[in-house]
């Protein structure tokens, strides 16, 4: 039978199990394989951003030997904010593992172990269940406004920076006598407002439109017969087979399109049906994470790390041990002016 003194293991100690948890394979999810979010380790709770808000002007011509018009410096400005905690535990009681016995290829201590990472990192284990939060926070940050499990703003990006969240783009997807060129027309408008807000993020040949589409958005968009006239004038007719499949990607109008899959019930972490969601890909400093460090004495003032796993032990009755799992997160947009949105109609 398997003992609780097992967990007095240097296998179970908080540094280990978290340097288990980094080796064990990432399953990809979109948002987080784009490696759109700079991380910024941090040592303690609070991320400073500094805006610098700089302007171009024309100058006022002036007589040869006149007082010269003075420059007026940028304004600046320094904002904090706290990250979050997102903390998870699992009780496994003694009842549960008084069976596992050591026989076999295994050590008794290998097979605990076997069951504690099967609860940390297993397809629903705490790890995933970290991992698919992380996610939801990125579907937000590229979205303007963070929100929490329940629904709630945890930042709101717009209100945050004290800019107003733009207009919503009709793209008229369920028009049956669309103009001519109306779909590369929004395309160009959602590509000119993101640049002309990007305030130095836009790099030339480098930073480029993905958009996020709802399946409905995506449906109308694939079957438009605007997209589909200008693939089948093109050597790439052969890919009107694959871009009316759920859960692609194609590139139109200059803008990268994917039907986002969320999960599977379409809303705990999902784009609405009728929407798309413009985000600028490949712009310095316009996303960034940051991570704090486990609020333990042991990781006190150290560089955060994405996540950190520990074991607590019943140490009164030895009845229970229980994995916890922990991340201190802050996904951030700095130039939300940039993310455009658009319904299908």
């Amino acid at each position: 039978m398997a003992t609780m003194d097992i967990f007095n293991s240097n296998a179970f100690s908080a540094v280990e199990l978290t340097g288990a948890i980094e080796q064990v394979p990432h399953k990809p999810q979109l948002l987080g394989s784009l490696n759109l979010f700079a991380t910024r380790p941090v040592r303690v709770e609070t991320v400073a951003v500094e805006s610098r808000e700089g302007t171009l002007s024309l100058i006022q011509t002036s007589p040869r030997g006149a007082p010269l018009e003075e420059g007026t410096g940028d304004a600046r400005k320094i904002r904090d904010f706290r990250t979050v905690r997102i903390a998870k535990g699992d009780t496994i009681q003694a009842s549960e593992i008084q069976n596992i016995r050591a026989f076999g290829r295994e050590s008794e201590l290998m097979q605990v172990m076997d069951e504690v990472m099967r609860r940390l990192a297993g397809p629903t284990g705490l790890m995933s269940q970290v991992e698919l939060t992380h996610e939801n926070m990125r579907l937000g940050a590229v979205q303007g406004i963070l929100t929490d499990a329940d629904g709630s703003t945890l930042r709101n990006w717009y209100t945050e920076f004290g800019v107003a969240q733009p207009t919503e783009i009709d793209f008229d997807l369920d028009n049956a006598s669309p103009a001519s060129g109306a779909v590369r027309t929004k395309c160009n408008q959602v590509i000119r407002q993101m640049m002309t807000a990007a305030a130095g993020a836009w790099i030339p040949g480098s930073t480029s439109v993905m958009a996020l589409c709802g399946d409905n958005f995506w449906d109308n968009l694939t079957a438009h017969g605007e997209v589909r006239e200008t693939y089948l004038n093109t050597q790439q007719a052969a890919d009107l087979r694959e871009i009316n499949q759920p859960y692609e990607t194609f590139r139109y109008g200059g803008i990268t399109w994917m039907n986002y899959r969320g999960t599977d019930d379409g809303s705990t972490v999902a784009v609405n049906t009728d929407k798309a969601k413009f985000f600028p890909v490949n712009a310095p400093g316009v996303f960034e994470v940051a991570f704090s460090p486990l609020e333990s004495l042991g990781f006190v003032n150290t560089p955060g790390k994405d996540m950190y796993s520990l074991i607590v032990r019943d140490k009164d009755r030895d009845m229970w041990i229980r994995p916890e799992v922990f991340s201190y997160p802050l996904f951030i947009c700095t130039r939300p002016l940039m993310l455009q949105r658009a319904k299908r109609t």
